[in-house]
């Protein structure tokens, strides 16, 4: 049995770790500014904390599972949502990594979160984590956040940086939010339709975060993400096909950027991330064709 601490537990990736570290019999602890949901979202048998202050320094983590973060596409980049941006991510991160230098029982490994917008606007080169980027706000909020985290190798904790795709899951994420206007036939392809989507399936991440933690040689930067990245025109085809609907309604770029300004950046630019160094470490992911993942979301829906 191992206890495992988590930030940003009540969230889509979170909140099914959560679950599975506790069917598992491991212990969980949960740092979340609202602990009165962690039961609800989390279950029952988890650990709520609101701070760092809050924890024993008696307490041994086996590992910190670090995935808090505003949502990057629920309001306008305003200077204000920015800052919150940047606190939910980059200042949570610092505070984690002081609080982990002032401990005497440190954790064996960090697994701290990031995305692939840390490579900006990828075009169709395939993507790497040896790649370069292209520099816009999406990579110098991952950049910065990720900096952060990195600092914990200093304290001789082992550290992974998850670059998270999109997550194909049954409640929550992206693809929530793309289904009822597909389901009624209203769905298409945004722009040209021919930016990449880096997805991954919600039990894929789970499991590669449980191995990222477990894999003792295991460092540094790891895309989260399906060896089989898409384009956004072929993705809403193959949604439109799962849910037995047309896709002809495109939405254009000029509409996109005119409501939603530089956060239009979210969908009409992409990446066409692989996950090399997993891969390259032996993991092996469930779910690689995007019809079958989509399958098994949409078939418990």
């Amino acid at each position: 049995m191992a206890h495992y601490l988590i930030t940003g537990g009540t969230g889509l990736i979170g909140s099914a770790l959560c679950h599975h570290l506790i069917n598992s019999n491991h212990d969980v602890t949960v740092l979340s500014r609202q602990p009165v949901n962690v039961p609800r979202l989390c279950g029952d048998k988890v650990y709520a904390v609101t701070s760092f202050e809050d924890i024993d320094d008696q307490i041994k983590f086996d590992g910190v599972i670090n995935l808090a973060g505003a949502s990057i596409a629920d309001r306008h980049w305003t200077q204000k949502r920015k800052a919150i941006l940047e606190q939910s991510r980059v200042g949570i991160t610092a505070d984690l990594v002081t609080w982990i230098k002032q401990r005497e029982l440190k954790p064996n490994c960090l697994i701290s979160g990031s995305a692939v917008g840390w490579y900006g606007d990828g075009s169709n080169k395939i993507l790497t984590e040896s790649s370069d980027f292209h520099d816009e706000y999406t990579h110098q909020l991952c950049d910065n956040w990720e900096k952060q985290a990195l600092l914990a190798q200093d304290l001789d904790v082992r550290v992974c940086i998850v670059r998270t795709g999109l997550v194909l899951a049954r409640k929550g994420g992206f693809l929530q939010k793309m289904l009822l206007p597909f389901k009624m036939g209203l769905g298409g392809h945004l722009g040209d339709g021919l930016q990449y989507m880096s997805w991954i399936h919600i039990n894929d991440m789970i499991k590669l975060i449980l191995f990222l933690l477990e894999k003792q040689n295991a460092n540094g930067i790891f895309n989260a993400c399906s060896p089989t990245p898409i384009s956004n025109k072929v993705f809403s085809q193959a949604l439109a096909k799962q849910l037995n609907r047309p896709a002809f309604l495109p939405v254009p770029a000029w509409l996109l950027k005119g409501v939603l300004a530089e956060m239009s950046r979210l969908l009409l630019t992409g990446q066409r991330a692989v996950p090399e160094k997993a891969q390259a470490l032996g993991f092996q992911f469930d779910y690689t064709e995007l019809n079958s993942a989509l399958a098994d979301i949409l078939s418990s829906k």
